[in-house]
C-alpha cells in the first residue's frame, strides 16, 4: 500500500508538470485551430531563463523562489507574443499546413539556439526553495513534490478565472467559437491571440521551473520529450478543453510512473502512447471533448 500511494505522489507530481505544458497546447488550439509545436521549447527557455535568474537572488530562499517563477513566466510569456508576432501573424489567413510547418521550423531555431548560446552541455538547475522530506509511514514525500502540486493547482485555478470571469477571456471563449463573429462585435483578435499565446508561454514557463527544480538537469533539448507527451496528454483529455488538458496530463504522469515502478518499465513511453491509442479508437474527441461535426 505505501509503495502504491508513493507512486501515486511521484505521478501527480510528474502529471502537474505535464498538465501546465499541455494547457499552453490546448490555449492555443481552441483559439486558433492549430498546434504550436514550438510551446515545448519555451518550457525549455523557461528552464534556462530560471537558472540564469536564480543568480540574482538568495539561494534557497521562499521568497528567491518566487521571483524567479514570476520573472521566468514574464519573461516566457513575452517570448511567446513575440513569436506569434513574428512568425504566426502573417500566415494566419493562409494554409493551416503553412502555419504547421512553421511551428516546426521555430521549434528547432529555439533548440539550435539555445545550443549555440547555452552550449550543448546539461547544467544543474539550482535550488530556489527550501528543500525538506516528509516521512509518513514509509510514504517520502518531498518539498518539490508538494509545492509542483500546488503551484498546479493556484495556476489551473487562475486559469479558469481569467478564462471565466474576466472580458479577455469572454472574448478569447467567443474568438474560439466564432472568429467572424467575434470581430464583427468589435474584438480586437490580434490582442486577443497575442494574449492567449502569452498567458499559454507563461505556464509553459512555470513548468520548465517545476520540472528542473524535480529533475535537476537542463539542455537545450530537454523540452522535446516532455513536450510530446504534453500534446498527448492534451490530446488525451480533449484538445481545446482547458479541464481536460489538466486531467490528460494528470493521467499521462500517473500512468508513465506506474509503468517505469514495474517490470515493463523499458517500454514505458510506448505503454503511454499505447492508452492515447486505447482512448482515442473508442472516444476521438478524448475524455471530456465533444465530437465536432465539420462542413466539408
Amino acid at each position: 500500500m505505501a509503495e502504491f500511494l508513493q507512486q501515486t505522489v511521484n505521478g501527480l507530481s510528474l502529471g502537474a508538470i505535464y498538465a501546465l505544458i499541455a494547457l499552453g497546447y490546448t490555449m492555443v488550439y481552441g483559439v486558433l485551430r492549430f498546434i504550436n509545436f514550438a510551446h515545448a521549447d519555451v518550457f525549455m527557455a523557461g528552464a534556462f531563463l530560471g537558472y540564469f535568474l536564480a543568480r540574482l537572488v538568495p539561494a534557497e530562499s521562499f521568497g528567491g523562489g518566487l521571483a524567479v517563477m514570476a520573472g521566468t513566466m514574464v519573461g516566457c510569456a513575452l517570448l511567446g507574443i513575440l513569436i506569434e508576432r513574428l512568425a504566426y501573424r502573417p500566415l494566419r489567413r493562409g494554409p493551416t499546413l503553412n502555419v504547421l510547418i512553421t511551428a516546426i521550423g521555430v521549434s528547432l531555431f529555439l533548440e539550435y539556439a539555445g545550443q549555440l548560446g547555452f552550449g550543448a552541455e546539461p547544467r544543474t538547475f539550482p535550488a530556489l526553495f527550501p528543500q525538506r522530506d516528509f516521512n509518513l509511514g514509509g510514504l517520502s514525500i518531498s518539498s518539490n513534490q508538494l509545492l509542483v502540486i500546488g503551484v498546479a493547482v493556484a495556476l489551473l485555478v487562475a486559469l479558469q478565472a481569467i478564462v471565466h470571469r474576466t472580458r479577455i477571456g469572454t472574448a478569447m471563449r467567443a474568438l474560439s467559437l466564432n472568429p467572424v463573429a467575434a470581430q464583427l462585435m468589435g474584438i480586437n483578435t490580434d490582442v486577443v491571440i497575442s494574449f492567449t499565446f502569452g498567458l499559454g508561454s507563461a505556464l509553459a514557463g512555470a513548468g520548465g521551473i517545476l520540472y528542473a527544480m524535480n529533475y535537476p538537469s537542463i539542455d537545450p533539448l530537454m523540452g522535446v520529450m516532455p513536450g510530446l507527451k504534453a500534446f498527448v496528454a492534451a490530446v488525451l483529455g480533449g484538445i481545446g478543453n482547458i479541464r481536460g488538458a489538466a486531467l490528460g496530463g494528470l493521467i499521462l504522469g500517473l500512468a508513465e510512473t506506474f509503468v517505469a515502478g514495474s517490470p515493463w518499465s523499458t517500454y514505458k513511453d510506448a505503454i503511454v502512447f499505447g492508452i492515447l491509442i486505447v482512448i482515442l479508437l473508442f472516444r476521438p474527441a478524448g475524455l471530456l471533448g465533444k465530437p465536432a461535426v465539420e462542413k466539408v
